[in-house]
Formats: C-alpha cells, structure tokens, sequence
C-alpha cells in the first residue's frame, strides 16, 4: 500500500509522484505491477482525482510508470531509476533551501562532469 509522507513539503501531486518512487526504490512494486486506480488512490488519500492523474502522468514522462487507457498505470521503471529521481528530487529541495536557482545547480551540475 502507498503511504504519504506527511512531513515531505511540496505539492500533494509530487508528494503522490514520491510515494510511488519510494515503493519501487524499496522493491515494494515491481516493474509490471498494476497500480491502483486514479479513483483508488484519491480516494485512499482523499485528495481530487485530478491530483493523481498529474502525479501519474509525471510519473509516465520519468518513465517510471506505463499509462494504458482502460487498463491503468502499470509499474515500468526499475529501482535505481526511480532511486535516481528520488535523489534528483532531494537535490533540488536542497538547493531551494540554501537559495541556489535551478540554473545555477544547472551550471553547478555541468561544471562537475
């Protein structure tokens, strides 16, 4: 079962998007897992259906997640893929926090490979 973090900050979409990553990185789904429906979970985390399509559909665009109409949201993705934007997401939080713009952490990135 998914579980929200309550003291993660951000949009509840992301904070879904999260939940789901930290599933796969702990091998809790699967590549090939069905996941709940969008109505499931909105309903479980009682939070607008639109809500879960978005942090499914971010999930699709990471690759992470296969959206099939009719059939659901099926896990794709591998752990260390999602462990890669689990540490991507944790990197930019960070560099909000100390006041470092995402083009600077862009440029910081770039000088360092």
């Amino acid at each position: 079962m998914l579980r929200l973090d309550s003291a993660e900050p951000g949009p509840l979409h992301e904070r879904i998007a999260a939940a789901v990553r930290r599933a796969v990185c702990d091998g809790e789904l699967e590549p090939g897992t069905r996941l709940p429906t969008a109505r499931e979970l909105a309903s479980q985390f009682d939070v607008n259906i639109n809500t879960v399509l978005r942090a499914y559909r971010q999930l699709s665009a990471e690759e992470l997640v296969e959206l099939r109409r009719g059939r659901g949201a099926i896990v794709r993705g591998d752990a260390d893929r999602a462990r890669l934007y689990s540490l991507a997401d944790e990197l930019l939080a960070e560099a909000a926090r100390l006041g470092i713009s995402r083009g600077e952490l862009a440029a910081l990135l770039a000088s360092r490979s």
